[in-house]
C-alpha cells in the first residue's frame, strides 16, 4: 500500500459514482466529476526512458488485466479495473489500482470539494492476496486475463507504470467518464500498442451515458432516479466505442477483439488470453422501477386527497365557503408526509442543480431543464408540511402573504406547463420523458391540492370569528 491506514484514510473505487456518508453525501454523489485531463503532460514525461530502470529481461515480466464485477453496494455499481504485474526476475507480484482517494480531511471537507469539482484520485499498489481478499469480502466476481505483449510493448507499459508511481504523478484529477481506474488501464495499453485499441474501437456505441448510468443503478432505485433528475443533456449523446470502455466489463470485452503482435506457431494471437475466474458471486438483485414507485407513491395519495375535498365555511358569519378536507386529522397528516417528501426531493435537487451551476465544475448539472420542475425554494415547504403533520390544519396566511403565495403557485404551475411542452414536443436534447410521464402529473396535482387546502386565507376585515 502507499502508506499505513494510520497515516491516511483510503477507500477503493472503481468506475462508479460513490456514496461517502449518509443522506447529504448521497445527493452529492449524484453529480459527476467533470475535471480536466492531465494526459498530455503524462505522455510527454515518458519520452525520457533513462529516468526509470527496466528489468534486465522483459520476457520474465507478464501483465494481467483484473476486472471486477458490480457489487451490491451503491459505490460498487459500475465495477472496477486493475492491472497485475508479475516479474519473474525479482519474484514480485503487484496489483496497480487507480481507484484510491483520500478522506483524511473528513467527510465534510471531502464532500464540499467533491461538490466544487475537486476530485483527486491516486494510484496504489498491493499484493494480489490483499486485493482479492477485499473483493471476496464484498462478494464481487473477479476475472483475470493475460495481456499478450511483445517485449518492446512491455517496456512502454512498464515505464508508464514507473512514471505513474513517482510522487509528482501518483495523484490524478478523476473524471467519471473519461479518466478513472478503467480508462487509465485502457489508455496505457493503447499507448503500448501504438493506438491499436483506439483504431479497432473507432465507431459509435448503441447507448448513451445516461443509458449506462440507469442500467447500472437498477439495483438502487433512489440513486438511479436521482441521477436521472440531476444530470443534464451532456450525457444524452451516443458514446463512441472508445468512450464506452470506461465500463470495466466493456473494456474487457473490447480487448478480446484486439489482435496481439505475439505469435504462436506462426499465428498471431488475441491481446487477451488465459481467461481465469478468480471468484464468482451472484449479481445484485434489480429493484422495482423507480419511476413506477415515484408515480404511484405520489399520484395515488394525491388522488385520494382530491376525493376528500369539501366546501367549508370560512367563519360563522361568512357568506361564502372555501375548500377543505374531510377527516382532517388523517388527511392533513397524509398531506404533511407528502409535503415533507416533495419539499426534500424538489428542494435538494434544485439546490444542487442551481448551486453547482455557479460554484462547481460539475458540468453535468449545469443548464438542467429539470430546474423548471424542481425549485431550490421548495425546501422551505418543510416548515409548512410539518405544521400540516402536527396541527392537522392549514398554514395561516396574512394579507401580505396571500398574494406572494398565489404568485409562487402560479409560477410553479407555469413552469410545469412549460416543462410538459418541451418534453412532449421534444424541444430539448435532454432526456426528460420518464420524468414528464411518471413524475410531472402527480407533482402538478399535488401543487394544485396544497394551493386549495394547504393554506388558510386571511379573513376579510369586515368579518368576525
Amino acid at each position: 500500500m502507499i502508506s499505513s491506514p494510520q497515516a491516511r484514510q483510503y477507500a477503493p473505487r472503481g468506475a462508479s459514482i460513490r456514496v461517502y456518508s449518509a443522506f447529504g453525501l448521497i445527493f452529492l454523489l449524484f453529480t459527476l466529476a467533470m475535471l480536466p485531463h492531465s494526459r498530455a503532460t503524462a505522455l510527454e514525461a515518458i519520452e525520457s526512458p533513462e529516468l526509470y530502470a527496466l528489468p534486465a529481461d522483459m520476457s520474465g515480466v507478464n501483465f494481467y488485466l483484473i476486472t471486477v464485477d458490480v457489487g451490491s453496494r451503491v459505490w460498487d455499481n459500475f465495477g472496477h479495473t486493475a492491472l497485475r504485474v508479475i516479474n519473474e526476475n525479482t519474484n514480485t507480484d503487484v496489483v496497480f489500482n487507480w481507484g484510491l482517494f483520500r478522506i483524511n480531511g473528513g467527510p465534510v471537507s471531502f464532500s464540499y470539494n467533491f461538490f466544487k469539482g475537486i476530485m483527486n484520485y491516486e494510484l496504489g499498489t498491493q499484493s494480489p492476496n490483499q486485493e482479492f481478499a477485499m473483493y471476496r469480502s464484498q462478494e464481487r466476481s473477479v476475472w483475470q486475463d493475460k495481456i499478450n505483449l511483445t517485449n518492446p510493448q512491455k517496456e512502454i507499459l512498464y515505464r508508464r507504470l514507473l512514471w505513474n508511481l513517482q510522487a509528482e504523478n501518483i495523484v490524478y484529477p478523476y473524471h467519471y467518464f473519461f479518466d478513472n481506474c478503467t480508462t487509465r488501464v485502457r489508455d496505457y495499453l493503447d499507448e503500448a500498442l501504438s493506438g491499436r485499441i483506439a483504431g479497432v474501437n473507432d465507431g459509435f456505441a448503441d447507448s448513451t451515458f445516461r443509458d449506462q448510468v440507469q442500467a447500472h443503478y437498477e439495483s438502487v432505485a433512489v440513486i438511479g432516479f436521482s441521477l436521472d433528475v440531476l444530470m443534464n443533456s451532456n450525457i444524452d449523446r451516443l458514446m463512441s466505442e472508445w468512450e464506452e470502455m470506461f465500463l470495466p466489463l466493456k473494456l474487457r470485452e473490447s480487448l478480446y477483439l484486439v489482435e496481439s503482435d505475439v505469435a504462436e506457431n506462426g499465428v498471431r494471437i488475441k491481446l487477451l488470453s488465459d481467461r481465469q475466474e478468480v471468484m464468482l458471486f451472484a449479481a445484485p438483485t434489480v429493484e422495482t422501477d423507480p419511476y413506477k414507485i415515484a408515480s404511484v407513491g405520489l399520484l395515488a395519495p394525491v388522488l385520494m386527497l382530491l376525493l376528500m375535498l369539501k366546501k367549508t365555511p370560512m367563519s360563522y358569519f361568512a357568506t361564502h365557503s372555501r375548500i377543505g378536507l374531510k377527516l382532517p386529522g388523517f388527511n392533513f397528516r397524509l398531506l404533511g408526509l407528502l409535503g415533507i417528501l416533495t419539499a426534500l426531493f424538489s428542494g435538494i435537487y434544485g439546490i444542487l442543480m442551481l448551486g453547482s451551476w455557479f460554484v462547481s465544475e460539475h458540468l453535468d448539472l449545469h443548464h438542467n431543464i429539470n430546474l423548471l420542475l424542481f425549485w431550490p425554494t421548495d425546501i422551505l415547504g418543510l416548515f409548512v408540511a410539518m405544521r400540516w403533520l402536527v396541527f392537522c390544519k392549514p398554514w395561516p396566511m396574512t394579507h401580505n402573504g396571500t398574494p406572494f403565495l398565489n404568485y409562487y403557485m402560479m409560477a410553479h404551475l407555469l413552469g410545469m406547463v412549460v416543462y410538459a411542452g418541451v418534453t412532449f414536443l421534444q424541444l430539448v436534447d435532454q432526456a426528460t420523458m420518464d420524468i414528464g410521464v411518471y413524475v410531472l402529473p402527480g407533482f402538478a396535482l399535488f401543487t394544485v391540492l396544497i394551493w386549495l387546502v394547504g393554506f388558510e386565507p386571511a379573513k376579510p376585515k369586515d368579518k368576525f370569528f
